[in-house]
């Protein structure tokens, strides 16, 4: 890519997409393209065409995705796998037609079976089961890491896929009903800290091991990735170290300053009982995450409070 490359980020005001969009700033990169969900409806193939005319972008990220936690996979299913499915088949397919240079396609963890190996690798992808609770948002993704994978046979598009770990950062969802674990339990603490609360309740047993990747980690490695990576087959991006839910409750709780007793709720879900990425090809490549977890939830729980601010 050149400082003045045309160069489209889809999602581009959500976790992921801003992060690349603050990368690529950084970066000295000067054309960037961005469209809001009303400017643009991208489960509409012919307004993603239309687009692709008028803009002619270079460089594609995928980052735009309908996405969300165990009990919002649990209660929409079906969303969330038609959507996901029109929105990256849309883009893929109209980068295709535009004769876009090169894109990024972004998948999520939740691909791999739920009893694969630890750490996860790249390998491991359709070697079992997937995790009951987030397997229709995992089918979408596999899809599209194979539709990048065909379009590069087939038409020898330069496109690329990734798979981060979990994310948090700026921007991120805070809504109980649809996030994700860490800006949940952010929104959790705060509001029981601002209360009073004397206890705050978790689903599950706390023992599940996670991986997290602060936002603006994942947005350098995906342009590092869009300069320096060219194979078909996926790679993973993560931070390379893992918590227990349990020891990440305790920590954020911390962080936020709330005092009160954490209580778990064993008759909710855990989910995959261990989800570590191995990311020993990208890291081989020359790229690592600078911010810790710690830093990180300091960073994304002072984003929460300014968007909580009236």
């Amino acid at each position: 890519m050149q400082s003045d490359s045309r160069i489209y980020v889809a999602g581009h005001r959500g976790l992921v997409g801003s992060a690349i969009w603050r990368a690529l700033e950084q970066q000295g990169f000067t054309h960037l393209i961005g469209k809001t969900r009303k400017e643009l409806d991208l489960m509409n193939a012919s307004a993603v065409q239309k687009f692709y005319q008028q803009e002619q972008p270079e460089y594609v990220f995928i980052a735009a995705a309908k996405v969300g936690g165990i009990l919002a996979n649990n209660e929409q299913p079906a969303d969330f796998l038609y959507q996901n499915l029109e929105i990256q088949n849309n883009l893929i397919q109209g980068a295709y037609k535009a004769g876009v240079k090169k894109l990024l396609f972004l998948g999520s963890s939740c691909i791999y079976p739920k009893r694969a190996p630890q750490p996860l690798k790249e390998d491991y992808l359709l070697t079992g089961p997937l995790e009951p609770t987030n397997e229709w948002y995992a089918v979408a993704k596999i899809a599209g890491i194979k539709m990048c994978q065909a379009y590069r046979r087939q038409h020898h598009c330069n496109f690329i896929s990734a798979m981060p770990t979990n994310m948090y950062g700026p921007n991120d969802n805070y809504n109980l009903q649809t996030s994700h674990v860490l800006p949940a339990l952010i929104r959790k603490f705060h509001e029981a800290k601002v209360s009073g609360a004397a206890n705050v309740t978790c689903w599950g047993t706390g023992s599940p091991l996670r991986e997290f990747l602060y936002s603006d980690d994942l947005g350098a490695a995906c342009v590092f990735l869009m300069q320096k990576y060219e194979d078909e087959q996926f790679i993973n991006v993560g931070s390379g170290s893992e918590i227990s839910i349990k020891q990440l409750a305790e920590l954020v709780s911390e962080i936020v300053g709330y005092k009160g007793e954490i209580i778990w709720d064993k008759t909710k879900p855990d989910g995959t009982p261990r989800k570590l990425m191995d990311s020993s090809r990208l890291f081989a490549l020359g790229w690592k995450p600078k911010v810790d977890l710690r830093t990180g939830i300091g960073l994304a729980y002072h984003d929460f409070q300014r968007k909580a601010q009236p």
